[in-house]
């Protein structure tokens, strides 16, 4: 039984080896690398919008009730 169970440990490391070498140099590897970095600078962009839409927010509130 474990032995059973190294083989199919010791398969699956090599099939997961071999499919992140596909991703890394295989067909379409470049287009995936370019797609990642957009969709990384797209949720950087939001975060920083949200934060500072928040902080301006918070800015205006504190502003608005110190003049009343």
């Amino acid at each position: 039984m474990e032995f059973n169970t190294k083989i199919k440990e010791e398969l699956e490391g090599r099939i997961k080896g071999l499919e992140d070498l596909i991703a890394e140099k295989g067909i379409g590897s470049k287009q995936l690398n370019k797609a990642k970095k957009v969709q990384r600078d797209g949720n950087i962009a939001l975060f920083l919008g949200g934060l500072i839409t928040a902080a301006g927010i918070a800015f205006w509130a504190m502003n608005r009730n110190s003049d009343d």
